[in-house]
């Protein structure tokens, strides 16, 4: 089983998530995530509902957005 930890994220993103007691990602969080905090690819993410698919989504927006930009960098 992998941890948020292995994804090396910025201090930050990753002390918020042990914060909220996130340890462990969820199927999907552990599919996509590698995928998303990657160069960059398409990605559709199917599963059900409550399974962490916003957190698999949200986390790598949080990785990539440069606080030092004040411009448009996301948009959900």
């Amino acid at each position: 089983m992998k941890h948020f930890t292995d994804f090396n994220l910025r201090e930050p993103l990753a002390r918020a998530l042990a914060e909220q007691g996130f340890t462990a990602p969820t199927p999907i969080q552990e599919q996509a995530l590698p995928i998303l905090l990657g160069a960059g690819s398409d990605f559709i993410g199917l599963a059900a509902t409550g399974t962490g698919k916003t957190a698999a989504f949200a986390i790598p927006v949080l990785e990539k957005l440069d606080c030092g930009l004040k411009r448009v960098q996301a948009l959900v």
